[in-house]
């Protein structure tokens, strides 16, 4: 029986290349002989919009570039901008973005772990993983106004205080949601199917990992230890002690494990940072009060004193002297980088984003030549890319 070979579109419309992907595989039976992935159907010049803009205007893009993780784009940007102003961000405004950042990664991570098992075939794990999602989504909505594109973060610290009984919902959340992971694990953890579909399927070796620039939990999956949080710290996240999960399998399991690991992880960041966050668990602002006299609610010297978290910054009159700067954030997906280049003016010269989700696509066919063509969708799952990342 001879069998012809056979090339086959997988996307760009399609419902397991989570977003615009577009995968040419060369088939040869059910065996991927080789595959290529495509991109660029989603460009939106996210670059070079930057240099139209001032910075103040250009930062509530930022969230679009990973739409389910905008808190770390926003960050990194923001900590370019501050890093290129000298400008100092007030305690309880690093321990707001702190907090939201770890929210942000378990949520992301929650949507993933939905969709990774919907690509499976499995249903009932999307519906466990959107109820806990929808608790931190309902927090974001009442901090920010927004439930995806937040633009909350500004130059110098964050644009308003947490809302009265904020951080006790989220209190109270840390506290139920191990019992949930727990509940995930009993679904999926131990399943033949799932362990036959990801175990030692779409296995990446430490070295190749290496070589792509893979970042993130795909990177910690297969072995290396490495997170910006804990090797290059920002933020206050130096001045906390966790564990970076790592394991040494490189497979489709192996990275499932991981954001498991991660998320109980996150859930202890949050909660230590709670009982430390300057102005106190009560969540009330330390107020003094500079009176000018005028006795003027809009008055700015007679008005409350914001100062404890958020520098007031004139976004107009921002002039950042001409330098460049590289700054690093640990996102749900990976290593998130924004280089920022000033000219001297109130916009910037260059602005370049590094992304893990690029590099995650890059190393896709390495890791389906001679596999299952069914096991392309598991790989492309488990590597947890977002097409907005590839073409920014």
């Amino acid at each position: 029986m001879v069998i012809e070979e056979l090339k086959l579109n997988i996307g760009p419309q399609h419902p397991s290349t989570h977003g615009v992907l577009r995968l040419v595989a060369d088939l040869d039976g059910e065996y991927i002989k080789d595959i290529e992935a495509k991109i660029g159907y989603l460009h939106r010049g996210m670059e070079k919009l930057a240099e139209s803009r001032n910075y103040q205007q250009y930062l509530p893009i930022v969230d679009r570039i990973d739409y389910l993780s905008g808190f770390f784009n926003a960050a990194s940007f923001c900590y370019a901008v501050e890093a290129l102003a000298d400008i100092k961000v007030p305690k309880r405004a690093e321990y707001i973005r702190f907090i939201t950042m770890e929210l942000n990664r378990i949520s992301s991570h929650l949507f993933w772990l939905g969709t990774f098992m919907l690509d499976l075939g499995a249903t009932s794990p999307l519906f466990y993983t959107l109820r806990e999602r929808e608790v931190i989504v309902k927090l974001f909505e009442d901090l920010t106004g927004q439930r995806l594109m937040y633009n909350y973060y500004c130059f110098g610290g964050v644009k308003r205080d947490l809302p009265n009984g904020w951080l006790t919902r989220v209190r109270e959340f840390c506290e139920d949601f191990p019992s949930k992971i727990d509940e995930y694990e009993k679904l999926i953890t131990e399943n033949p199917i799932f362990l036959e579909r990801t175990k030692g399927v779409g296995v990446l070796s430490k070295e190749k990992a290496l070589d792509f620039g893979i970042t993130g939990p795909n990177l910690r999956a297969s072995g290396v230890r490495f997170d910006v949080r804990k090797n290059l710290p920002y933020g206050i996240y130096r001045e906390f002690n966790f564990d970076v999960p790592v394991l040494n399998d490189g497979d489709c399991y192996a990275r499932y494990q991981i954001r498991l690991l991660e998320m109980r992880e996150s859930i202890k960041l949050i909660q230590r940072a709670i009982a430390r966050i300057p102005g106190g668990a009560s969540e009330k602002l330390h107020i003094k009060r500079t009176n000018c006299g005028c006795n003027k609610p809009e008055c700015p010297f007679c008005g409350e004193d914001t100062q404890i978290y958020l520098k007031k910054i004139n976004p107009i009159g921002l002039r950042i002297p001409s330098n460049e700067v590289n700054i690093w954030v640990e996102s749900s997906r990976g290593l998130s980088g924004c280089y920022v280049k000033s000219n001297g003016t109130n916009s910037a010269d260059r602005v370049k984003w590094r992304t893990p989700s690029f590099s995650a696509t890059q190393v896709l066919p390495e890791l389906c030549k001679g596999g299952l063509y069914a096991d392309v969708i598991a790989i492309l799952g488990s590597l947890d890319i977002v097409l907005p990342e590839v073409d920014r």
